[in-house]
């Protein structure tokens, strides 16, 4: 008699749920390796823009401008800049991160640019929708294509009669602890806090002069030198991350009356003027409060969800690049005065361990 070997339908079963235990066990180790590959990826990505600011101040002698508008105390311009009559934004429009191109190896798209001219001029409409994988981090899901910018209502902003399409920036420079976004135009006045620890405020008088209002290394038309860095270039946040998941940044520029708006709606925010696009703060801001009634500061990650502030896809906090050029993961549940202490440039604060 011939005897046939084989597996009973009883062994097959316990084979087949020990390679789905084993399986089960492994997805999650290789999950972890390709993030942790991709959060290398993204710190790199970070640590080039972080040179490329000490490459541009040593050609330069200051770090380029958060953006660059025409310069205006009055709210008046010539029809050409194409001022917004709010925020008094205006053309060029060019960002901090334009500036670096010829610093990351992207000279081929800067030449493309005439930068006397405002982004949203027709010959430059093929090359600002360039995607710069130095920009990106590769592990944001919300997409790392170019955009189209939007007005207040959400509908595309036309400038000329055109929509402006802009490249995708996951990476946004800090404008401090205060923000200048709207309400640095035709406001002549604005309110700021004096002392993140009382919380005590101040009114001053803007005219269109984002500095009397910023108190961190990047704003409208801002000229930062290591020598304003009182509070030492390695306890001070120069860019960090900002995920597209939440909204849409860009490396390009502003673009006069555009807003930046949140992906998810929380009771603490809603779309913001222009300047967003390329540039965020920590708060506390004048008349930034929340829900409560207080001051807010929003360190990366943080649930107002605010499109003015740093946020990351990766687990449990974000990276910045400081002054000095080094990289630095922050936690997401980093104390929230350390946080407001490391985004200003010159407020003298004395810096814990982070």
């Amino acid at each position: 008699m011939t005897h046939r070997r084989g597996f009973t339908l009883i062994e097959l079963l316990v084979v087949i749920a020990i390679i789905a235990v084993l399986i089960s066990l492994l997805l999650p180790a290789v999950q972890q390796a390709r993030e942790a590959a991709r959060r290398t990826q993204c710190k790199n990505h970070l640590k080039q823009l972080g040179i490329a600011l000490h490459n541009y101040h040593d050609t330069h002698g200051a770090f380029p401008a958060g953006y660059y508008s025409w310069g205006t105390t009055d709210g008046t311009a010539p029809a050409t800049a194409n001022i917004d009559p709010f925020t008094w934004d205006a053309a060029p429009g060019w960002g901090w991160g334009t500036m670096l191109l010829p610093y990351i190896d992207q000279s081929n798209v800067y030449n493309q640019f005439a930068s006397a001219f405002p982004i949203w001029a027709p010959a430059h409409a093929t090359a600002i929708q360039s995607k710069i994988s130095t920009f990106l981090c590769p592990s944001v899901t919300g997409g790392d294509e170019s955009f189209t910018v939007k007005d207040k209502s959400g509908a595309p902003l036309l400038m000329n009669g055109t929509s402006v399409v802009l490249g995708r920036s996951h990476f946004v420079a800090s404008h401090g602890q205060e923000s200048c976004w709207g309400e640095c135009g035709s406001a002549l006045t604005g309110l700021i806090f004096t002392n993140i620890y009382t919380s005590t405020t101040a009114t001053v008088t803007i005219y269109g002069d984002a500095s009397k209002v910023a108190d961190g290394p990047f704003y409208r038309n801002s000229a930062t030198r290591f020598r304003d860095i009182t509070d030492g270039t390695s306890n001070t946040i120069f860019l960090g991350e900002h995920s597209s998941q939440l909204s849409e940044k860009t490396w390009v520029g502003v673009v006069p009356g555009a807003f930046t708006h949140p992906a998810v709606a929380t009771p603490e925010n809603g779309p913001d003027a222009a300047a967003t696009l390329t540039l965020v703060h920590a708060g506390p801001s004048g008349g930034e409060l929340d829900i409560t009634g207080f001051p807010i500061i929003h360190p990366i990650n943080f649930p107002t969800l605010h499109v003015g502030q740093m946020y990351s896809q990766h687990f449990g906090g974000g990276h910045v690049c400081m002054g000095d050029g080094s990289v630095r993961f922050v936690s997401e549940n980093v104390d929230l005065l350390l946080w407001a202490e490391l985004s200003s440039i010159g407020e003298g604060e004395v810096i814990g361990e982070f």
